[in-house]
């Protein structure tokens, strides 16, 4: 099962609450289901982070940890989720979703020529920021959305799939002649 996987990454809920730079906010952190390995909460938490980790904005980790805390889905996984955009994948899926952007409102691209600089973005900010925004939430929404129904899947897939191996374990072998005849 996808559990015994994630188990061994996602920290438990007790180092969490204990851990000296978030004692502070042991008070949000004492539902142990923010810390639950099922399929609500693991399906939850890729759709919470997958949908922050495409918004341009600052502190897409407070985000992904506050919907996490307020829906009662897995905090460590979907605030570790937000980085799917990370430093080297940011500009790409950022540029990718202006032009989904562009695509919604019928607008012609018109950034010019595309450089990857804090100096480009605050100078093209005023013309970009309305495309980016539809089209980093809508993009958002959808990779929440997939991710959410993707881990649904590949978790019945699983249960289902252990269910079967166990199943034929227990099954006497006709080969061997153990079996009825």
């Amino acid at each position: 099962m996808p559990r015994k996987l994630l188990k061994r990454f996602i920290p438990d809920h007790e180092s969490v609450r204990k851990h000296p730079h978030l004692r502070w906010l042991a008070r949000f952190l004492e539902d142990p289901y923010l810390f639950h390995l099922n399929r609500r909460s693991v399906s939850g938490a890729f759709a919470a982070g997958l949908f922050w980790a495409m918004l341009p904005v600052p502190l897409q980790m407070l985000g992904a940890a506050l919907t996490a805390i307020l829906v009662r889905i897995n905090l460590p996984l979907s605030v570790a989720l937000v980085w799917v955009t990370n430093p080297i994948t940011m500009p790409p899926a950022f540029y990718f979703n202006y032009l989904v952007g562009t695509w919604i409102l019928g607008q012609p691209e018109g950034v010019g020529e595309f450089q990857v600089s804090l100096e480009w973005i605050g100078s093209r900010l005023d013309t970009i920021w309305g495309p980016l925004f539809l089209g980093s939430f809508v993009v958002g929404a959808l990779a929440g959305l997939l991710g959410y129904i993707g881990i649904r899947a590949f978790w019945r897939w699983r249960v289902i799939d252990n269910y079967r191996k166990r199943r034929n374990r227990r099954q006497p072998s006709s080969i061997n002649g153990s079996g009825p005849a």
